[in-house]
């Protein structure tokens, strides 16, 4: 039964909303660079795959940065892959630097830009150092923001600088993604940065922003919700206060709340299953419910392949998305 969105839209637009001829365009050029393996078992069957992992969100793993970030959907399965494939290290309570964590992007999309790695990082740490600790839940969601708004927030930085300056609101100039690329986020070392700006004109600027722009861009009424309790605000307060904002993680649909972030039953049934096939592992897999369906025997941790992670240590529980945790790793 076809949904009331489809039925309500001409098909060329529906096709073009759901990016159909990105991926039949990929399908293809998949097809012709391998179509001596693929003859062996037919066309029909390829596509069939294809799509299939699709709909699955398995078909960005490993791919170019320019096919994970070239559709919404692609950029939601890269989310949801990031988080399933590397929630154990929220679990185990390792607290990594920004390069490192970028290390785990790049298990995953070896030529992910570290540009919005940084970006996403100075969320967390409201554009202190860098190379500090950070929690998986902290880093996770601030990320989540960057990555899939991340046009979005390119144009809210030149908007917020304009108004820093004292510019006309209705002359801004919204940068283009090609141009807005390599803006620079607003330093909070500048002066009067630490002030910001008045929060009911920036909601009206990207109130403005949000109609006409042609990316995607959080839900113009939770952003309004995420500025109602403040007067003013400064450029990454913003960014900190849509990636704590429970509605647009749920308006997004790419991550599980932040109570259950730890938590993925699908994955653990399908590891417990793996772990069965595997001849003496059965009757190692302990029945505590903390073991995560890992065998009793603690492995020894292994290091990113790129720099060891000789400075992670343990933290009680994930952090409240503030900053205190995260700069008290370094003393």
């Amino acid at each position: 039964m076809l949904s009331p969105e489809r039925l309500a839209l001409p098909d060329y637009e529906y096709l073009a909303q759901r990016h159909v001829l990105t991926y039949m365009e990929d399908a293809v050029c998949q097809l012709l660079e391998n179509r001596e393996d693929i003859s062996q078992y037919g066309i029909a069957r390829f596509f069939t795959e294809y799509f299939n992992s699709v709909c699955q969100g398995t078909h960005i793993l490993f791919r170019e940065f320019s096919f994970v970030q070239a559709t919404p959907h692609n950029r939601v399965s890269f989310l949801r892959a990031f988080w399933r494939c590397f929630r154990t290290v929220g679990k185990n309570g390792d607290l990594l630097t920004m390069k490192e964590y970028h290390c785990l992007l790049q298990l995953l999309c070896p030529d992910f830009p570290l540009e919005l790695t940084q970006k996403a990082a100075r969320i967390v740490l409201m554009d202190d150092a860098v190379d500090c600790l950070m929690s998986f839940s902290d880093f996770l969601f601030a990320f989540q923001i960057q990555f899939y708004y991340s046009e979005f927030l390119d144009s809210v930085a030149a908007i917020y600088e304009d108004l820093l300056s004292g510019k006309n609101p209705n002359t801004v100039i919204v940068p283009t993604s090609s141009s807005g690329q390599h803006r620079q986020r607003p330093a909070l070392g500048e002066a009067g940065m630490l002030e910001g700006v008045e929060a009911s004109l920036f909601y009206q600027c990207l109130e403005n922003l949000c109609d006409r722009h042609k990316y995607s861009c959080p839900p113009p009424a939770l952003v309004k919700e995420a500025l109602s309790n403040v007067q003013r605000l400064t450029f990454y307060g913003f960014l900190m206060a849509l990636s704590k904002h429970h509605g647009i993680n749920q308006a997004l649909g790419a991550l599980p709340d932040k109570g259950d972030l730890m938590h993925d039953a699908a994955m653990d049934e399908e590891l417990e299953r793996l772990l069965a096939q595997v001849p003496g592992l059965v009757n190692s897999v302990t029945a505590s419910p903390e073991a995560s369906c890992l065998p009793s025997r603690t492995p020894p941790r292994v290091g990113s392949p790129w720099r060891p992670l000789h400075h992670s240590r343990k933290v009680d529980g994930e952090s409240d998305g503030s900053t205190e945790e995260t700069d008290e790793s370094e003393t």
